[in-house]
């Protein structure tokens, strides 16, 4: 596969077929994902992986937890309130879209909430990754670790399986952080789903539409003029 390809054909699994995916794959995926940049090669990330009956327990634990409110408070703010228009426009098409295709209806509060559960399932993958990043670090260190989520995501493809980035689990940093050993000071940015794709199941069939290059680009130079 090439990087195209993998860029291209990556998408947010929600539903994966329970097959294994061995611990040295797993290794492998992260060792090279791990020669993401960082500045100053600080190579700020942290993960913790779980499989087996230790998904298991956490997987419950969080469901539970779930069940009791209030929420823990995020440890960072995922979208502002006042997101502008166009932000608000594409998010607003992506729900639609997914909501549309499993026939989740406006005010379908129960469908919507199972939909959401799936979340803290990892939609059914045999592996969860959690990034974390030391709280002593500010945005930079963040960026750095996008890139490495990024090639987590892209080494996974090269290997034929599929991932999906999950900012969901920062609501529950809390529990994420007592069952895998993370300290106090380290922030949970998200978790990952890391499997194969259940092709047959109707949510995969879902495509997130990407703007057009002339929306997010302006290139800003001139034009190459020919020798004369």
């Amino acid at each position: 596969m090439t990087v195209d390809e993998a860029l291209i054909s990556r998408r947010s699994v929600r539903a994966f077929l329970p097959d294994p995916v061995p611990r040295a794959t797993v290794e492998e995926i992260l060792r090279v994902a791990s020669h993401a940049p960082s500045g100053q090669n600080t190579q700020p990330w942290t993960v913790y992986a779980v499989d087996g009956a230790v998904r298991e327990r956490l997987c419950a634990a969080v469901l539970a937890r779930r069940e009791c409110r209030p929420w823990p408070e995020r440890e960072y703010p995922g979208q502002p309130r006042d997101l502008p228009e166009i932000f608000r426009q594409r998010r607003r098409e992506n729900g639609i879209g997914l909501y549309t295709l499993l026939g989740i209806g406006k005010g379908d509060r129960e469908a919507a909430e199972a939909q959401q559960r799936r979340n803290y399932l990892f939609f059914g993958a045999p592996v969860g990754l959690f990034v974390f990043v030391h709280k002593a670090l500010s945005i930079g260190s963040w960026v750095d670790t996008g890139m490495f989520l990024q090639s987590i995501m892209m080494a996974a493809r090269a290997r034929g399986l599929d991932t999906c980035p999950q900012g969901a689990w920062a609501n529950f940093h809390t529990v994420v952080r007592a069952h895998v050993g993370a300290g106090e000071d380290e922030t949970l940015v998200c978790g990952m789903a890391l499997g194969r794709a259940d092709n047959e199941a109707l949510v995969n069939r879902f495509e997130t539409p990407r703007a057009p290059l002339e929306e997010f680009l302006t290139f800003v130079g001139e034009e190459e003029t020919p020798c004369v």
